[in-house]
């Protein structure tokens, strides 16, 4: 793990997470922008900034592919190839050329993802009315710093090698920490439970509470009916179950055990056995029983019945379960909305279009780019609520 992954790993979980990234065509006006969402624009500036923030942790090793000829990404694989040369045979110019356009695209897309849902978080923020000043970023930030740079030279260090600034910085911690805040006004209202909710969880997931009842059994299997019925009469006539384990059982595990399958619990056999028996009594030789394995032959030789806890006792814990699922439902419908909203704001130049652009149209063939909704992978964060 990275240094600038681990500055960034305290944050935590984002809020939303997830753009499948591709570039198509669009329009938008002024020659300096590449996207506008909402009342905000992307500049050239900017993307081409964040593009080397991103570089620096690429394969490309800082230097960022630049169509349309690609020379200075040539030449750094060139210079690549040149110490491997002994190892292995090197690419060609072409083969370099397509890798640096590959790298390109898949440098663009994760970039304008990053760009664009920023301003989707920020945006967001303001029309709910959530508030944070620059003083808590900065707390934060400082915080942040504190744990994961003993020394300030290792943080110049890293913010050089990055290639990323205090104020990119900032602005990484502030989309964090507004993430958490979104989520939290969205869930803030606890949904209300009825006693009637909470008994029908408890009767569909009464094995969850409390310890299932579980029977010591014997076994023997046979591969056809014919040596179920031929050892099932040897069993009624007094032979032990280990003799005729012995002889015709063909499970490996129980077949030199006297045909001791140990205790279980219901659900974990094989179906038609596990139905037989916790169906059986005790000491009461049963089958053959037909299954996918074979023909089973099985006596149950005691019960130890389960202790399932009261309502009573776990009515709380339920009752939590599903105030949490309910939270989820509601933050998934948002979250679901907030898309919906921000992409209709968005609009990209041509050559410039992501997922979160109202001209993206879901390509046929699935996309093999980029992990969806990154930042720049100099942080490992990523920027969408």
């Amino acid at each position: 793990m990275t240094r600038s992954i681990r500055l960034f790993a305290a944050l935590g979980a984002v809020l939303f997470a997830g753009v499948a990234l591709a570039a198509c065509g669009g329009g938008v006006s002024g020659t300096d922008v590449v996207a506008v969402d909402g009342a905000n624009a992307i500049s050239k500036a900017a993307f081409a900034h964040w593009m080397k923030v991103a570089a620096s942790s690429s394969a490309g090793q800082g230097v960022v592919p630049e169509p349309p000829d690609y020379k200075a990404c040539i030449a750094k694989a060139k210079e690549v190839a040149a110490k491997t040369a002994k190892q292995q045979k090197p690419p060609t110019e072409a083969e370099m050329k397509k890798q640096c356009e590959q790298t390109y695209k898949s440098l663009q897309q994760e970039v304008l993802g990053f760009l664009t849902s920023s301003d989707w978080v920020i945006g967001e923020a303001n029309s709910l009315g959530v508030k944070l000043t620059d003083q808590e970023v900065r707390n934060q930030f400082l915080k942040i710093k504190r744990q994961q740079f003993q020394k300030p030279a290792e943080f110049e260090k890293f913010l050089k090698t990055s290639g990323q600034t205090v104020s990119d910085l900032l602005l990484r911690v502030k989309l964090n920490m507004l993430s958490q805040k979104i989520q939290q006004k969205i869930v803030k209202e606890k949904p209300k439970v009825s006693q009637a909710e909470i008994q029908k969880y408890y009767n569909e997931h009464k094995s969850q509470y409390g310890t299932p009842e579980k029977r010591d059994a014997r076994i023997v299997l046979t591969t056809g009916e014919a040596e179920a019925k031929a050892a099932k009469k040897e069993l009624e006539s007094g032979k032990s179950f280990s003799e005729v384990a012995k002889k015709y059982s063909i499970d490996p595990t129980t077949k030199n055990k006297g045909g001791d399958l140990g205790e279980v619990v219901k659900g974990q056999e094989q179906q038609q056995l596990d139905a037989a028996l916790f169906a059986a009594k005790t000491n009461q030789l049963g089958g053959p029983v037909k299954t996918p394995f074979g023909y089973y032959l099985y006596e149950v030789n005691s019960i130890k019945p389960g202790n399932a806890q009261p309502l009573s006792k776990v009515e709380a814990t339920i009752k939590q379960t599903l105030v949490t699922q309910a939270q989820q439902k509601k933050l998934s419908t948002f979250i679901k909305d907030f898309k919906k909203k921000w992409q209709a704001k968005t609009d990209c130049r041509s050559g410039y279009v992501v997922a979160n652009c109202k001209q993206y149209k879901t390509p046929k063939a699935p996309s093999t780019t980029s992990t969806p909704g990154t930042a720049p992978s100099t942080t490992g964060t990523t920027t969408t609520p």
